[in-house]
């Protein structure tokens, strides 16, 4: 068996003895043309004036392009055609790119552009919500508004009401490897071009538009990101289109790279958000409405916002039944950086509004958090369907633990909890009902629901309740530190939601001496792609993974490709590559049956060797007697996805596949004299299906809790008065550091398997993690409301400045 193995990183070993090729380190011939862009000094205007003379005469400077003279329009824009490659006189934001340099080395570009003299002249920029509101500045006629029954009157008439907003900021990507492009012109004007790229079609794309040229001529090569995190995903678009114009004008390969203060300053982040809401609940905290108002700002051109944006209203319920709901999207645009993807895709931002609804429920009734969460969880047996057994086949549910042990033929199975309607530690009167029939806001059937056994689990193995009373105990004895906990779910949709994007192609060879080669359109940014198609490929033949060579993600091997996004890498192209294998495995079969005058159904293929009927023969053999006997022995694979239909303007549909799923509990301390923070210990269990991995799947939920508990507390963007990008390197911009990782950290995967039919009934794993990072957040609300009465109404991120903030706010 090669999947569902615990195996290292396909380029594991090269990464850590820095012998990994990305862009930068591709040879390049000496007579390279290095690029650099000039930047507009300014937020908003015009440029009256641009005197280039001394750009042009720096040392080494073979060729400077300013938008006038680009033979034909090029627009890097991944949606709207509303971003021009260079900006010609009109600046839409600091930063943007006016001018192209190329000289003799990267040096010599740079110094070169900084020797422009401007004359401009400045317009009221816009760069808040509030002002782009004011000037009625966005991307659509209007709000995009999904309705769920009557919210407002559902509110009203409840017992209780909660109203307030919430401050959600934007984060830099800070992939390790800065954006980088490198173009070798061909003859007939064709164009190789290598890009550090989550999509290469649409490089591919931008690239024959701008040259004028047909798709055909243009191929991308991508070998591996150093990591992407949906920041490669249209921003690279930019170099590549520069490089190949530099080379089709010169006939030299052109390259470029940013240093990384360009590369934040030039690129696009994750889009802040403000939340405006409205909740009504009962007693026991369950919500009978909610209203959402987001205020999305999304910067200078379209990008991708559109799509974020909706998948930030998709994700307002995150594992919560709302019988009614009304979402309000505002997609607006200002003079700063235009907001890009990036992991979650708005997903988080989204999830965090009814995750605050939450909390300030249970702050409002003086509940246990985790109870209300636990109160409005969706029905376990939507749909109809049990979801798995718990791993070990014990119940969680304390009032029955006492009888599994004694009587371990009774244990619980899924319907008995279901049919007893028991969520977590809830009482079975106080749980939602477990009935059929429960949809999102947006109309989707939930049938695979699996977070009440999930939560109870992870409850039970962290020692949540003796913990959260410690931790009351110790806030009521302790007047500086404070230390709070949370436990957060996580109901992720896995699919893009632009409906034509859910396929994939792959390229299968299996040559003569038994080894096989594979292609498809994933890319690897180091989340470990490569090594879970490997494995879904050599399970097919029986292999070991080993014996699979995975090459470039290329757009002359597979064609039309989509982006590496959307968490759909694994299934989508594992899928792919699987029809393919099994394509060549079948004609395999076929022919060495009538070799060995056997039935077709008596060859089988396992542990390096093919089995025929009685007979037994090393796999390489049998590759080399079907070329032989004039076997094709490669084959292409597709995969789309199925079920989905998503009517986006109406807000109603299936635009997901399936549901992953996961829960974390944090406990954290601050200092209520500074506001400073740590993370104490952290308890993650997380839904990967029959995991393709499980060491890679780990990695990946580690690795996502970490980002989404930076974003959510130490990575602040911060611009100035006249549109700068303040927090713009390093040393002004703080990701979590090795020792911002919780003291103890314990994650485990959930063993279950996916009711959809997935590739080996997994789940995808790349975003869903990122947002196990909101018990970081939660538990920070929670230490910070034990510091007075009132509620902190904590914003994110929450930095030190921000919990001191709160903790007054929580004093008054």
């Amino acid at each position: 068996m090669s999947v569902a193995k615990p195996l290292p990183h396909d380029a594991a070993r090269m990464h850590v003895t820095g012998t990994a090729r990305y862009v930068d380190d591709i040879p390049a011939p000496a007579n390279t043309l290095h690029l650099a862009f000039g930047l507009a000094p300014i937020a908003r205007g015009r440029i009256t004036s641009l005197d280039l003379r001394e750009v042009r005469q720096s040392p080494g400077v073979a060729l400077v392009l300013e938008a006038g003279d680009l033979d034909r329009p090029a627009d890097c824009s991944p949606s709207a055609h509303d971003e021009p490659l260079l900006s010609g006189h009109s600046v839409q934001y600091f930063g943007q790119p006016v001018f192209i340099v190329a000289a003799d080395s990267h040096l010599s570009a740079r110094k070169a552009a900084r020797r422009a003299v401007f004359e401009t002249q400045a317009r009221d920029a816009i760069f808040t919500v509030d002002e782009a509101l004011e000037a009625d500045s966005r991307f659509e006629d209007g709000p995009r508004i999904w309705e769920k029954g009557d919210a407002g009157e559902a509110i009203d008439d409840s017992p209780h009401q909660v109203s307030g907003e919430i401050e959600i900021g934007g984060q830099e990507h800070f992939y390790l490897e800065g954006q980088a492009a490198l173009a070798f012109p061909q003859e007939g004007g064709d164009m190789v071009v290598h890009a550090s790229t989550q999509h290469p079609t649409e490089i591919q794309h931008k690239v024959a538009d701008a040259l004028g040229l047909p798709m055909h001529a243009v191929r991308v090569e991508t070998r591996r990101m150093g990591g992407g995190f949906g920041g490669k995903e249209s921003q690279g678009n930019a170099l590549a289109v520069a490089c190949a114009i530099v080379a089709a004008k010169t006939g030299r390969p052109a390259k470029m790279r940013y240093d990384r203060d360009d590369d934040m300053t030039i690129t696009g982040k994750r889009h802040d958000l403000r939340i405006e809401y409205r909740a009504g609940f009962d007693d026991e905290g369950r919500l009978s409405g909610v209203e959402f108002v987001h205020l999305m700002r999304c910067g200078w051109a379209q990008d991708l916002s559109l799509p974020v944006a909706d998948r930030a209203m998709l994700h307002s319920d995150n594992a919560y039944h709302l019988p009614a709901a009304r979402i309000e999207s505002h997609r607006l645009k200002t003079n700063t950086q235009s907001a890009t993807a990036f992991r979650g895709f708005g997903g988080p931002q989204g999830m965090m509004g009814i995750e605050r609804v939450m909390d300030e429920v249970a702050h409002r009734l003086g509940l246990d958090p985790l109870e209300v969460r636990q109160r409005n969880y969706y029905a376990e047996m939507a749909g109809g369907r049990l979801p798995p057994a718990p791993p070990d086949g014990i119940s969680a549910n304390p009032n029955t633990r006492a009888r599994d042990a004694a009587q371990p033929e009774a244990r619980d199975t899924g319907a008995d909890l279901a049919s007893r309607g028991a969520v977590g530690n809830v009482p079975a009167s106080e749980a939602a009902p477990a009935t059929s029939g429960q949809t999102t806001p947006y109309g989707m059937a939930v049938e695979d629901f699996i977070l009440g056994e999930m939560t109870e689990r992870l409850a039970e193995r962290c020692d949540y309740a003796a913990r959260r009373a410690a931790i009351a105990e110790w806030n009521a004895g302790q007047p500086l530190l404070k230390r709070g906990i949370a436990l957060t779910p996580v109901k992720f949709g896995i699919s893009f939601t632009l409906t034509h994007l859910n396929q994939a192609g792959a390229l299968v060879h299996v040559y003569q001496d038994g080894s096989l080669a594979l292609n498809h359109g994933g890319t690897e940014m180091g989340q470990g792609l490569f090594q879970k198609v490997a494995q879904v490929t050599a399970e097919t033949f029986g292999l070991d993974a080993a014996s699979v060579k995975i090459t470039a993600t290329d757009t002359g091997k597979v064609p039309n490709t989509s982006a590496t996004a959307a968490s759909s890498g694994s299934d989508l192209n594992g899928m792919a590559a699987k029809a393919a294998a099994e394509t060549i495995r079948d004609r395999m079969a076929a022919y060495l049956a009538a070799r060995y005058q056997t039935q077709g159904s008596r060859v089988s293929f396992s542990a390096g060797e093919v089995r025929i009927g009685e007979e037994t023969i090393p796999f390489a053999e049998a590759a080399k007697l079907c070329y032989e006997g004039r076997v094709s022995l490669s084959s292409t694979g597709y995969y789309k996805t199925p079920k989905l239909n998503w009517d986006r303007i109406k807000g109603q549909g299936r635009p997901f596949f399936y549901f992953a799923h996961g829960a974390a509990c944090s406990e954290v301390v601050i200092d209520t004299l500074t506001g400073e923070h740590r993370i104490l210990r952290t308890d993650i269990l997380h839904d990967c299906g029959r995991s393709l991995n499980p060491a890679i799947d780990k990695g990946q939920i580690e690795g996502g809790f970490v980002q989404g508990a930076g974003w959510l507390t130490t990575e602040e963007l911060v611009w100035d008065d006249l549109g700068r990008l303040s927090t713009h390197a390093p040393s002004t911009y703080k990701i979590p550091a090795c020792s911002d990782r919780p003291d103890i950290f314990n994650v485990a995967l959930w063993d279950g398997e996916n009711r959809e039919d997935t590739i080996y009934r997994s789940k995808a794993v790349g975003e869903p993690p990122f947002m196990l990072g909101m018990s970081v957040f939660f538990a920070l609300s929670d230490a910070v409301a034990a510091c007075g009465p009132a509620y902190p109404a904590l914003n994110a991120p929450a930095t030190p400045e921000e919990v001191l903030a709160a903790v007054r706010r929580a004093r008054a």
